[in-house]
């Protein structure tokens, strides 16, 4: 799932996972069980680290315990080395990776950001400094307006992803 802060990956992902029998894992949720609170400082280091780890426990899901779709969620993939490394994790645990770009108005995200959230420091701020940052994505990817209702997003996520099974 790649997108801004606030621009549903975790909605769209948490919809698809649950029409598709799939699991969601979630960074900010790694991070809040591997560090205390006072040692959490959302720095691009412990992100790195964060989703290393949840690249090594989306290879033990699918290696072990069977899981076909799963969801990687909690980082903007606004940079191509993100990409890049998640494409590379795929590869090593043996399945193809999907790109789903999730997409709204800034005064959408804006309201979105204003919800509560595990992670401290997803702000508005965060959300304008992230958007002059992001990269565009080279591989193929489905964009996804998460702006209309959640079962047309889902959908529209559901077809991107059987067509390219």
């Amino acid at each position: 799932m790649a997108g801004l802060p606030g621009s549903g990956k975790s909605t769209l992902a948490r919809g698809v996972a649950a029409e598709l029998g799939g699991t969601v894992l979630e960074k900010d949720q790694i991070r809040a069980a591997l560090f205390p609170a006072e040692l959490i400082e959302f720095s691009r280091r412990q992100d790195d680290f964060c989703m290393e780890v949840l690249f090594q426990t989306a290879g033990y899901l699918i290696r072990e315990s069977g899981v076909r779709w799963l969801f990687v969620d909690g980082r903007p993939f606004g940079r191509r080395a993100q990409l890049e490394r998640a494409s590379r994790a795929a590869e090593e645990i043996g399945c193809h990776m999907k790109v789903i770009l999730c997409q709204c108005s800034d005064e959408t995200a804006r309201q979105r950001l204003q919800e509560a959230h595990v992670a401290a420091n997803r702000n508005w701020e965060l959300y304008q400094r992230l958007k002059e940052e992001f990269e565009p994505i080279e591989m193929p990817h489905a964009v996804i307006d998460t702006e209309k209702p959640i079962e047309h997003s889902v959908a529209e996520a559901l077809a991107f992803l059987r067509l390219q099974a």
